[in-house]
């Protein structure tokens, strides 16, 4: 009984062992963000086209090199996916973020995120930190509040403060309501900001805003907006799709940078409170 308890066990372990053997290793994380060569690049968080694509996850370090500084960690990684038409790069980031931030207003905060490169590949590479004198990063931001617009909601007092009694409002008066051209010059009275053109100030019609940088407290708007962004709310957090122009000069075997940054509204970050990485690799390959 004993012998063939024994020769069960060894039976046993060979078995084992054998399909230990057998067993391919998981392969080692990415180290570097690949974009891979795709018919098109979807808008869509939820396109399958990403679940193709490689993901890499890049853990975000507070930032503490200028002010007003992010000492305490809140966001501790984005996870990356990249995609290129040939003419484009597609950048799906996916974090988690348990609440949803998208209402502006005094004392808000908005959830948002941002890719950045620099504006030309090369050997010398800028500051990771918004770029330097003499080496500009060309950065897009995308913002849960202009998201939330651009999907339909309206910037209205009824909309942002939904429990507000509004007695008078110059953009809202009742007695405004029978003439559109009264409305629109006092609309414009009480809006400077939009009457010029600012891009900040609104209406949105996208959720991304085109920057450039050359160095901390620098940075402007680009000339136009050339890139797309769409974002939605995930059961853990936020997955954001920016899309913008393949940057000059990036090609198969050149190195070449990239850069992400994510803003949680509950924390209060803003401006330069944000999560950001450092410099990653970035690849260019094609079919995945």
């Amino acid at each position: 009984m004993r012998d063939i308890r024994h020769l069960l066990l060894l039976s046993l372990s060979i078995a084992l062992l054998a399909s230990s053997a057998c067993r391919k290793p998981a392969p080692p994380p990415p180290t570097e963000v690949v974009l891979f060569s795709a018919a098109d690049v979807p808008l869509d968080p939820s396109h399958t086209a990403w679940q193709g694509a490689l993901e890499f996850t890049a853990a975000l370090i507070p930032q503490d090199l200028v002010e007003p500084r992010q000492l305490t960690p809140s966001t501790t990684a984005v996870r990356v996916r990249a995609l290129t038409n040939g003419v484009d790069a597609a950048f799906r980031l996916e974090w988690t973020d348990p609440t949803a931030n998208d209402l502006p207003g005094a004392a808000r905060f908005s959830d948002a995120c941002a890719v950045q490169l620099p504006s030309k590949i090369e050997a010398t590479v800028p500051a990771p930190q918004m770029g330097e004198a003499g080496g500009a990063v060309e950065i897009v931001y995308w913002n849960a509040a202009w998201q939330a617009v651009v999907a339909g909601r309206s910037d209205s007092i009824k909309e942002l403060y939904p429990n507000a009694a509004i007695d008078h409002y110059p953009f809202e008066a009742p007695s405004l309501q029978q003439s559109p051209a009264s409305q629109q010059a006092m609309t414009t009275r009480y809006a400077p900001a939009r009457a010029v053109g600012n891009p900040v100030a609104g209406p949105r019609t996208t959720a991304v805003q085109d920057l450039i940088a050359e160095g901390p407290g620098t940075i402007t708007s680009a000339p136009a907006t050339a890139s797309r962004g769409q974002g939605v709310r995930t059961a853990a957090g936020w997955a954001v799709v920016i899309v913008r122009p393949l940057p000059k000069g990036l090609a198969a075997n050149a190195p070449a940078q990239v850069a992400f940054a994510v803003w949680e509204g509950a924390h209060e970050e803003v401006g330069a409170r944000k999560m950001r990485t450092d410099w990653i690799p970035l690849a260019l390959r094609g079919n995945p």
